[in-house]
C-alpha cells in the first residue's frame, strides 16, 4: 500500500535522491544537504504546533511510502505563507500604451515588472513523483492529497493557494528565458542561479534584477516563445491543478518564465467535494477509488483506496485502516478520485 506521511529524519537519503532525479529548474529540491535537512527539520516543526490560529513560515512536506517495502516513492509539500521571510519575486504581465493622436498611431507593447503581490498565500509546492511509480493514480494522490490536508487544517493556510510550475529548460538547465537575462543582466548560467534561490541565497535577485519593466518585444525570440509555457514533464501537473480550479492570472517564474497558477482554497474541486466520514472496520464491498486521510496532523496518513460510501460511513479493511492509523469509529476526510 502507497501511504503519504509526515517526512523524518530518516527519509533524507530518499529526499536526495529524488532531488538528484528531478533535475534542473526544480528550485524546492536543491542538491544541497543542509538545506535538504533544514526542510526535514522545518517540516518536522510545523507538525509538532498544535496551536496555529493564522498562517506562518510553516513548511509541511510529505513522502509517499510503499509500506511492504519501506521505499520512497515521492514527495510533496504545501507551503503555509510564503515571503514573510524572504522576499518571494514574480514577474506581473502587463501592457503599456504609446500613444500619438497628432501622428495617429498606438502600440500596446507587453512588458514583465518585477513584483512581490503573492506575499503571504500558501503555496502547493515540491511535487515530485519517481519515475517507476508514475502509473495508475499514483501521480493525482500525491498531489491532490494537499487539498484534504489544507481543508482539514484550514486555520493553517491562507485563503489563497498558488503553484509554480517549471518553465521551459533543456536536459543541460538551460532556460531560453534566463538565457536573455544572463546576457543582459547577470554573469551566471541558469543552473548556478536555480540553485542559489534553492538555497535561499535570493539577494543577488535584489541587487542585479532589473527595477524597471521590461519589454518584452526587447527580448530575442527563443525567450518570447517561452514566457508562461511549462517544461514538457509538468503538463500533467498542470492539467490536474487546472482541473481542481487553478488559473493563470499573468505571473511568471524571474528565471524561467513559468506560468505561476492560482486558486481559492475554498472554490478547489477536492477541497468542495471533500468531506468526513466515519469509519468502520471490516471487509469492503466494491466502491470507486478515493483519497481517505485521518484528521491527526502530527500522525497525517493519506492514501488511494477503493470506497463505498453508506450513510456518511466507510468500511475499511484492518490492514488498509492500520496504515492509516484509523480506528473502529474515527473520523476520516475523502474525495473521489
Amino acid at each position: 500500500m502507497l501511504v503519504i506521511r509526515p517526512i523524518a529524519p530518516s527519509d533524507y537519503a530518499a529526499l536526495y535522491d529524488c532531488a538528484v532525479e528531478s533535475g534542473h529548474g526544480f528550485t524546492s529540491l536543491p542538491v544541497d544537504q543542509g538545506l535538504l535537512e533544514r526542510r526535514i527539520s522545518r517540516a518536522q516543526e510545523a507538525f509538532a504546533r498544535q496551536q496555529v490560529s493564522e498562517p506562518g513560515d510553516e513548511g509541511y512536506l510529505f513522502v509517499m511510502e510503499d509500506t511492504s517495502n519501506g521505499h520512497i516513492c515521492g514527495v510533496s509539500g504545501i507551503e503555509a505563507a510564503v515571503g514573510l521571510t524572504d522576499a518571494f519575486y514574480h514577474y506581473h504581465m502587463g501592457k503599456v500604451v504609446h500613444h500619438s493622436k497628432a501622428l495617429d498611431i498606438y502600440n500596446a507593447l507587453d512588458t514583465l515588472t518585477l513584483c512581490n503581490d503573492y506575499t503571504g498565500v500558501s503555496e502547493l509546492c515540491t511535487l515530485f513523483l519517481r519515475e517507476p511509480f508514475r502509473k495508475g493514480l499514483n501521480g493525482r494522490t500525491l498531489s491532490r492529497f494537499r487539498m484534504l490536508f489544507m481543508a482539514e487544517f484550514k486555520s493553517r493556510f491562507s485563503d489563497w493557494v498558488i503553484a509554480e510550475m517549471r518553465g521551459v529548460s533543456d536536459d543541460n538547465g538551460d532556460s531560453p528565458f534566463w538565457t536573455w537575462l544572463q546576457q543582459n543582466f547577470f554573469s551566471m548560467d541558469f543552473p548556478q542561479a536555480d540553485y542559489l534561490t534553492g538555497i535561499g541565497e535570493k539577494t543577488f535577485v535584489a541587487e542585479l534584477m532589473p527595477k524597471f519593466p521590461i519589454y518584452v518585444n526587447l527580448l530575442d525570440k527563443a525567450a518570447r516563445d517561452v514566457i508562461g509555457q511549462v517544461h514538457d514533464n509538468t503538463r500533467p501537473a498542470l492539467k490536474l491543478l487546472q482541473s481542481e480550479g487553478f488559473r493563470f492570472r499573468g505571473y511568471i517564474d524571474i528565471f524561467d518564465a513559468g506560468p505561476t497558477v492560482e486558486a481559492e482554497v475554498s472554490n478547489l474541486r477536492s477541497v468542495r467535494n471533500s468531506r468526513r466520514v466515519e469509519v468502520r472496520i471490516g471487509e469492503p464491498t466494491g466502491g470507486e477509488a478515493h483519497i481517505i486521510c485521518n484528521t491527526s496532523l502530527a500522525n497525517f496518513r493519506a492514501a488511494q483506496v477503493q470506497l463505498s460510501v453508506d450513510d456518511g460511513r466507510v468500511t475499511l479493511d484492518a490492514a488498509s485502516a492500520s496504515a492509516l492509523q484509523l480506528s473502529d469509529g474515527d473520523l476520516a476526510r475523502i474525495v473521489a478520485l
